[in-house]
């Protein structure tokens, strides 16, 4: 696998990045991993898998998941953030599973996780849990403990509450490293529920009104706790650079008052993820190099400016990651038309994919498994679940005569999807492929309808 660079903007219409001498095809675009392929009767391949053969052998809802997708964009992150001078920590709540783990450790990541659950099935499958950052607003008991016992590398503080708590479950005569999560003041993201870089919600420790820095004295009051340094996430799907140079920018101007204070030059700075990518053609994506290189330049300038050394830096990218990876594939139940309206409802929905009716997301989905000469027409890709807002994809052009039985791909579902999937209806969740070389691995198996009422243990 090459490291050839993460597309900084969804392809323009008709080149699918990865494409051997650039080959074009009007019906793909940069949404889809850079394996994809068209195939024939309308059929698409990605990772050498057809898309319409999986959906027969696995049946539907199916999450496919190329390997070599991640994998690649994994390296560009490397390669962006060099290890001499920078960590990269894969955000597990994007997607989490055994394979997913093993992907990201060969390729030198860290894992962030936010659950004892989520550490658990990283330490499990292998994973280190001295590379392990362990963050949440409001961590349980369980999930402490387990950190602490385990030797997670990082925790990140959201609280003051949680200091002594943490403290108390430290052993005598060690030191668990940590961070404190600070809110830089800064407004970034897609959606107002993913906003995290401001004093108007749950996330992390004001700057603005020296919550930050009583915690930070706090921490230091503290000697099983060794504060290590900061941490910040202004929101999610963010497509531009400079919200997270005007983070750096105001976090190191902590780190130096942390140092005027305590006579201490903290040695790491964590700017999180929140790296935006496209669902649907023409949006705009980070552009990481240019992200790399701005916040490498503001962190050097502002700490030799303060008299500091500068700090080993650590991102942390999981949409960016995982996101354009996964295809979702559904099968069309019905049809239906509704006054001036055209709903195309499938097997899935809001079970297996809640972001369109938490924060009101756009995707493309595409026809694959038969060729069609009908013009397109706008329809509502709807779900099966008992909800007026289960609504995949509005206001998107199909095929004219789209029809129970087909088959519709979603580019770019790799993301948030399975990890925020519920059992609404009692409707199981679906499986996870890993594709790859023309091979198709099941990683997750489809969740049956045995299992739901194994959980139910009352009479």
């Amino acid at each position: 696998m090459t490291t050839t660079p993460v597309v900084h903007t969804s392809a323009p219409a008709g080149v699918l990045p990865g494409a051997p001498d650039g080959a074009a095809d009007d019906s793909l675009s940069g949404l889809w991993p850079a394996s994809a392929r068209p195939g024939p009767e309308g059929d698409v391949a990605v990772g050498g898998v057809s898309l319409t053969e999986a959906a027969d052998r696995f049946g539907t809802p199916l999450y496919v998941l190329d390997e070599g997708e991640v994998r690649r964009r994994c390296r560009t992150y490397r390669a962006a953030f060099p290890p001499a001078e920078a960590d990269v920590v894969y955000a597990a709540k994007a997607f989490l599973c055994r394979a997913v783990v093993r992907w990201v450790r060969e390729e030198g990541l860290g894992l962030d996780v936010c659950s004892a659950g989520e550490l658990l099935l990283a330490v499990g499958a292998g994973f280190p849990a001295e590379r392990i950052v362990l963050h949440g607003n409001a961590k349980s008991p369980e999930d402490l403990r387990t950190a602490v016992r385990l030797g997670v590398g990082r925790i990140v503080v959201d609280s003051t509450s949680e200091i002594a708590r943490l403290a108390a479950l430290v052993p005598l005569g060690s030191r668990q490293p940590i961070m404190v999560r600070v809110v830089p003041g800064i407004s970034a993201g897609g959606h107002a529920a993913v906003r995290t870089g401001t004093d108007d919600q749950k996330f992390g420790l004001s700057l603005t009104d020296g919550s930050a820095q009583h915690a930070i004295d706090r921490v230091l009051g503290q000697p099983r706790l060794e504060l290590v340094g900061l941490h910040c996430h202004i929101g999610s799907q963010i497509t531009a650079v400079k919200p997270y140079v005007a983070a750096v920018r105001r976090m190191v101007g902590l780190l130096a008052r942390v140092r005027e204070q305590h006579g201490i030059a903290l040695p790491q700075l964590d700017i999180g993820g929140g790296h935006g990518i496209a669902y649907r053609p023409g949006e705009p994506v980070l552009d990481v190099p240019a992200l790399a290189a701005r916040v490498r330049a503001e962190l050097v300038d502002g700490c030799t400016r303060a008299g500091l050394p500068v700090p080993r830096l650590t991102v942390e990218p999981g949409r960016a990651l995982i996101g354009p990876a996964g295809v979702a594939v559904y099968r069309v139940l019905a049809v239906k038309r509704t006054g001036t309206r055209t709903f195309v409802a499938v097997d899935g929905g809001m079970s297996d994919n809640p972001r369109p009716a938490l924060y009101g997301v756009r995707y493309a989905p595409r026809l694959v498994g038969r060729d069609s000469t009908a013009p397109d027409r706008v329809v509502t890709v709807v779900g099966r679940h008992c909800e007026a807002g289960d609504v995949l994809a509005d206001g998107v052009e199909l095929p004219g005569d789209v029809r129970p039985g087909d088959l519709l791909a979603v580019p770019a579902a790799g993301a948030y999807h399975l990890s925020m999937a519920s059992g609404y209806n009692l409707v199981g969740r679906p499986p996870v492929v890993s594709v790859g070389d023309g091979t198709a691995r099941l990683l997750v198996r489809r969740e049956s309808l045995d299992d739901m009422q194994r959980r139910d243990v009352g009479a």
